[in-house]
């Protein structure tokens, strides 16, 4: 038995700035923690192996010192002995920023199409995958998969990691099914035990087509580590404990998978209707909304309609920031046309 930890998404250098302004509680440290807590059955010898779905960073134009921090976890579970498959996705713009920080024996980078091959526990891995495709990835996955090699290798698990959507897959409300962004179920291939994915935030396992079909291999997603917009506020976060059972004829069956939840912070949207508040009765609606909920919340207030005249010096963020607690994040979105 092979087991492999799955995460994705963990978008780090989200709401972390270089040179605050301001001094407030901030959400980037958040998917810092969430990132090493996901690791740590790595450290601790739980796992053979990590694969990180994609989508490191939470964009492409960072600084050199950010990337190094991101990397940081990485290379601790590369330098405890673990392999670590890393996958460039669509938010570093299919390339990792200063590659040559990522430099380890047992840290690999999925940077174009190719196939690493492992030796674990006398297992014969080979680990095919390729970064995030921006061009047409409907017509071009079949391409791509033969390009990376992971079919042609003779082993005895046989795993692809990308970074795509496919057919199937779910977010809140809404499953992708066509475009030329989202793969064709029918188009996984066999000879794999599976698909390893990033990019979408909800975790997930997919083992059938729109059709109902049988997938030839089941593609799983561990969600992202932290809630990133209000849309996730319901969706538990977390990354997948993975076990495979090798088969050099089929490529190797998975055999479990277990969805580990991370502590994410609760994310609340609060509506407040505007017009013809008094400001001292605006901020106290504010101020009772705010306290009502946990003292580690994530909130979007609303405000809804024009503000009456001196309103507006309540929703400055100073005086905000006196209307809740220090460790509760607030963004105000204005709902009017007046801003």
């Amino acid at each position: 038995m092979i087991k492999v930890l799955l995460l994705a998404d963990t978008h780090l250098g989200f709401d972390l700035p270089s040179r605050p302004r301001v001094e407030k509680k901030r959400r980037g440290p958040d998917f810092f923690a969430n990132t090493r807590l996901a690791l740590e059955p790595a450290l601790s010898g739980q796992v053979d192996l990590v694969v990180h779905g994609g989508d490191l960073l939470y964009r492409s134009k960072v600084p050199a010192g950010l990337v190094l921090q991101a990397l940081e976890p990485l290379l601790e579970v590369a330098d405890f002995g673990v392999p670590v498959m890393l996958v460039p996705g669509n938010h570093e713009r299919s390339a990792l920023p200063y590659p040559l920080l990522a430099s380890h024996e047992n840290l690999h980078i999925l940077d174009q199409p190719k196939t690493v091959e492992l030796e674990i526990n006398g297992t014969h891995l080979a680990i095919g995958g390729f970064p995030y495709e921006r061009e047409n990835i409907r017509d071009r996955f079949s391409a791509l998969v033969v390009e990376c090699g992971v079919l042609a290798v003779a082993a005895d698990l046989r795993l692809l990691c990308l970074h795509q959507t496919v057919e199937g897959s779910r977010v809140k409300g809404y499953t992708f099914r066509s475009g030329a962004d989202i793969i064709r179920g029918r188009e996984i291939p066999g000879g794999l035990a599976a698909v390893l994915g990033g990019h979408i935030h909800r975790s997930q396992t997919l083992t059938r087509d729109l059709t109902g079909s049988q997938l030839a291999a089941p593609v799983l997603y561990p969600g992202s580590v932290e809630r990133t917009s209000f849309a996730e506020r319901d969706e538990p976060k977390g990354y997948l404990i993975l076990e495979f059972k090798a088969d050099s004829k089929s490529g190797g069956v998975l055999e479990r998978s277990e969805f580990r939840e991370l502590p994410a912070r609760p994310l609340f949207a609060v509506a407040v209707d505007a017009p013809d508040l008094e400001p001292e009765v605006l901020e106290r609606r504010i101020r009772d909304e705010l306290g009502l909920l946990p003292n580690d919340a994530v909130v979007q207030l609303r405000i809804d309609g024009k503000l009456a005249p001196g309103a507006e010096n309540v929703i400055r963020a100073a005086n905000l920031r006196k209307l809740h607690p220090e460790t509760m994040t607030v963004t105000v979105r204005f709902r009017s046309q007046r801003r």
